[in-house]
């Protein structure tokens, strides 16, 4: 991994562009019902906010372990939430 600003840039763009499908999915639905596409919003907002604090931490021993873990949950986690979109 080159730098924590670019894990949290991969944090930021990865959970961005699922924000973004879930709009065009609800742009090309639109009689379809939205709550679904909005808790994965929701869900998506959470995870940023929990990455980027794990980010944060100040008192990790091992630091290039701690971000490599950060970095497959962001994996994980968005996997999680694009199953969940092509679910719609």
């Amino acid at each position: 991994m080159a730098s924590i600003r670019d894990l949290k840039k991969d944090i930021n763009y990865v959970l961005g562009d699922i924000i973004e499908a879930v709009y065009i999915w609800e742009l090309t639905n639109p009689e379809k019902d939205n709550k679904e596409a909005e808790a994965i919003i929701d869900e998506a907002i959470v995870t940023f906010d929990e990455l980027i604090v794990k980010v944060n931490e100040n008192d990790v021993e091992n630091k290039k372990k701690h971000f490599k873990a950060v970095n497959q949950e962001l994996e994980e986690r968005g996997r999680k939430l694009i199953d969940k979109i092509n679910a719609l």
